[in-house]
C-alpha cells in the first residue's frame, strides 16, 4: 500500500511502534556511545557521531518524503552543503546558479575555491546550460525557486543535460520542502535541505539534510559524514521529527496565506516589484505547475527606497524582523545586510537584489492580520519618508 505524503509525515513505512514500548513520540536516545553484549556483537549502534536511533528515524523519514534511498542528517544546512562539496577534488569545476543563499556563495568562494574547486555562476533558469559545461565540470548546483529572487529552473530539462554529460545535479529544495517538490523524481542526484526551515518548522532547531538515490553516492557521502563528524544531535533530531508531523498542514496554510499576501503586495501602491512564483505573471509559473505541487510560502518584494525598507522593518508588529524562514511565525528579512551580506555589491545588483528589497517568509497566522500589519507598516514608512503615490 502506498501512503499519501500527509500520512508519511506521521508514519514511517514499516515502522514498529511496539519496538519502543508503544511510544508514539519516537524516543530521544541522548547518549554518546552504545554498549556491546560481547565482541563482535553490535546492536547496530556504536557511537552517536556515526549513528544514533533518533537521528536514524529522522533520516528514514526525510528519505521517504524525498523518495530517496538514504538521507544524512547534519547539524546545519551549511554542514550538509560542506560535506557534499567534499565529493569533489582540486581542479574540478562546478556550475552554480548566480542567485543562491549568501552562505552557500560564501562557502564556495572562501572555502571550496581555496581548495582548488572552480566555480562558474550563471542564471540557470535563463541560459543554455550546455554552453557553460567544460571538460572538468563535475556538477551543477542550484536552488529552485532561488533565494531571494524566486527564479525557477526546469529541473527535468536540466537533468537531461546533466545526465548527457555524466555530471551530478545538486538541488537545494529548502524553499518548497518535500511536501511541494521532489527533485530526485525530476532527475536530481542529490537533494539538500536546511532542515531548520520548513521541515522543523518552529524556529527551534538547526539541522541540514542530504538525500540521494544512488547506492554508490550514498556510500561515499556516508564515509565523508563519518569522517567530518557534523552529525545532527539526538535532541534536535527529535525536534525536527516532531516538526515534520505538522509539515503538511503548515505548508498548506502558509501557502494559502502567501497567495493572499502576494496578491495584496501586487496591488499596493507602496510596492514596486513582487516576486512570487504563484503569481500567473511570474516567468516560472508554468514550470512550477509542472514540477511542483504548490508555490510555497516565500515572497520577495521591493519598496520605493532604502529608507522606506528600513522603516517597514522597524514598524511591523505581527511579522517579525528576523533572518530565518520556514516557521509558523511570519518573518521579514533584509537580504543586503542579512542573508546576502557577504555577497559583493556588483553581484547583488546584477542579480536584482537592491537596498529596496525585502524577503518575506509567510507563516500560519491569520492572513488578515498579516495584511493589516504590512498595510500599517507601509503607511508609517510613507509618513516617515515623505512618500506619496504621486512622488
Amino acid at each position: 500500500m502506498s501512503y499519501s505524503i500527509e500520512t508519511l509525515c506521521q508514519h514511517l513505512e514499516g515502522d514498529d511502534v511496539n519496538a519502543h514500548f508503544g511510544a508514539i513520540s519516537y524516543p530521544i536516545y541522548q547518549t554518546a556511545a552504545f554498549a556491546h553484549k560481547g565482541f563482535g556483537q553490535s546492536s547496530g549502534y556504536d557511537y552517536t557521531r556515526l549513528q544514533n536511533p533518533t537521528r536514524a528515524q529522522l533520516e528514514k523519514t526525510v528519505a521517504q518524503l524525498e523518495h530517496g534511498i538514504d538521507c544524512i542528517a547534519f547539524s546545519s544546512g551549511m554542514c550538509a552543503i560542506g560535506c557534499v562539496m567534499e565529493l569533489f577534488h582540486p581542479g574540478d569545476h562546478i556550475l552554480i546558479d548566480e542567485d543562491l543563499y549568501g552562505g552557500s556563495i560564501r562557502l564556495f568562494r572562501e572555502i571550496n575555491a581555496k581548495n582548488g574547486i572552480e566555480f562558474t555562476s550563471a542564471p540557470l533558469s535563463r541560459v543554455n546550460v550546455e554552453e557553460y559545461i567544460k571538460d572538468n565540470t563535475r556538477a551543477v548546483y542550484l536552488e529552485t525557486p532561488t533565494n531571494p529572487m524566486m527564479n525557477v529552473t526546469d529541473l527535468a530539462a536540466l537533468a537531461r543535460v546533466t545526465k548527457k554529460h555524466v555530471i551530478l545535479l545538486i538541488v537545494d529544495n529548502t524553499f518548497l520542502s518535500p511536501y511541494f517538490q521532489n527533485p530526485l523524481e525530476l532527475g536530481a542526484d542529490i537533494v539538500l535541505h536546511s532542515g531548520t526551515k520548513f521541515l522543523a518548522g518552529h524556529h527551534d532547531a538547526i539541522a541540514g539534510f542530504a538525500i540521494v538515490k544512488d547506492p554508490e553516492l550514498r556510500d561515499r557521502l556516508r564515509f565523508l559524514f563519518k569522517t567530518t563528524g557534523a552529525g545532527l544531535d539526538p535532541f534536535d533530531a527529535w525536534l525536527v521529527l516532531r516538526g515534520i508531523k505538522t509539515l503538511a498542514v503548515r505548508m498548506d496554510r502558509a501557502e494559502q496565506n502567501a497567495e493572499r499576501l502576494a496578491a495584496f503586495l501586487d496591488s499596493d501602491p507602496h510596492v514596486t516589484r513582487v516576486l512570487y512564483p504563484g503569481l500567473p505573471k511570474h516567468p516560472g509559473y508554468e514550470i512550477m505547475k509542472k514540477q511542483a505541487r504548490g508555490f510555497g510560502a516565500m515572497i520577495t518584494f521591493d519598496v520605493p527606497s532604502r529608507e522606506f525598507a528600513i522603516a517597514v522593518l522597524e514598524h511591523v508588529n505581527v511579522i517579525l524582523f528576523a533572518e530565518s524562514l520556514g516557521g509558523t511565525e511570519s518573518l521579514i528579512t533584509y537580504p543586503v545586510t542579512q542573508t546576502h551580506s557577504d555577497v559583493p555589491k556588483d553581484v547583488l545588483e546584477r542579480n536584482g537584489i537592491h537596498e529596496t528589497t525585502l524577503r518575506l517568509s509567510v507563516g500560519i497566522e491569520g492572513v488578515e492580520d498579516l495584511i493589516g500589519d504590512l498595510r500599517q507598516a507601509f503607511q508609517k514608512a510613507a509618513e516617515l519618508c515623505g512618500w506619496s503615490q504621486e512622488a
